[in-house]
């Protein structure tokens, strides 16, 4: 087994246990501690193994991943208020997908992170072609360097890119097989960008090293922090935790019971509607 990924520092700033605190409460805080207990490494992608999470009820219990053929019920280990933490702003130029649709993945990662490169490369494409391009799926993605200076290096240059409009290019790039062993260096980022597409470099040299590039890359990084994540890549899925770069399946089946559950919320719905009007009419 690969050597496990290292855990993130705190914010070390005085200030940061006064910065926004994710409105969850103490049960949910024990669920959304799957994030932070489980090793990436422990849920490789050729595995199926089992995994701690923890519940409402309980400290930790065993839970068998979905693997091909299995389905995750549509409440299985779903969370409303992690759900309330999909952004679903328009334009968000490190998002892919309709603002409005009924399934959104959020997705802490790390350039660096080895599982987060072969998630990039060969899940998440898939992900996008079935179920982001008929409105099913938005992806938002969460800058969570935790490999050092490095790491925050490509996150800010990612965001930086993002403002040209070129962040899932840079995404592309950063994470083609072979890119992390050239490093995140300076001159490499550029590269990188250019290999994006960014058409004004100046700007993205300027925009990688100013402050907002920081102040974004820090709120994504407490914003996972705040969730208990240790390890990337990390998803929640319409509130449902999701740790490690898992099989294809599992992210399947994930989606489809968040769509599943999606759809009869959206029926119930508009069923109490129905029986309101008919109600105000007699």
């Amino acid at each position: 087994m690969p050597p496990s990924s290292p855990s993130p520092s705190s914010p070390s700033s005085s200030g940061a246990s006064s910065r926004r605190r994710i409105a969850i409460g103490a049960g949910v805080v024990a669920a959304a501690a799957l994030l932070g207990v489980v090793s990436y490494t422990a849920t490789k992608p050729d595995a199926r193994g089992r995994v701690e999470s923890a519940d409402a009820g309980s400290a930790s219990a065993s839970a068998q991943s979905p693997a091909a053929g299995e389905s995750a019920g549509p409440g299985a280990d779903v969370f409303p208020e992690l759900a309330k933490l999909a952004r679903r702003e328009k334009g968000d130029p490190l998002s892919v997908g309709r603002a409005d649709a009924p399934v959104v993945m959020v997705e802490y990662a790390d350039f660096k992170c080895d599982y987060c490169g072969k998630f990039a490369r060969d899940t998440e494409p898939a992900l996008i072609a079935k179920y982001v391009e008929d409105g099913t799926l938005r992806i938002e993605w969460r800058n969570f360097p935790i490999f050092g200076k490095e790491s925050e290096a490509a996150a800010h240059a990612a965001w930086a890119a993002g403002q040209q409009g070129r962040f899932w290019q840079f995404h592309t790039a950063a994470y083609a097989e072979g890119a992390k062993g050239k490093g995140f260096g300076p001159d490499r980022l550029t590269a990188l960008a250019r290999a994006a597409g960014v058409k004004d470099l100046d700007r993205f040299e300027r925009d990688r090293g100013g402050e907002e590039a920081v102040a974004a890359v820090r709120a994504d990084q407490e914003e996972g922090y705040g969730l208990g994540a240790t390890s990337t890549p990390s998803f929640l899925v319409n509130g449902r935790p999701i740790a490690g770069a898992q099989p294809k399946e599992t992210f399947t089946a994930a989606v489809e019971a968040a769509h599943a559950a999606a759809k009869a919320d959206a029926a119930a719905k508009a069923d109490a509607a129905a029986k309101a009007g008919a109600g105000a009419e007699r």
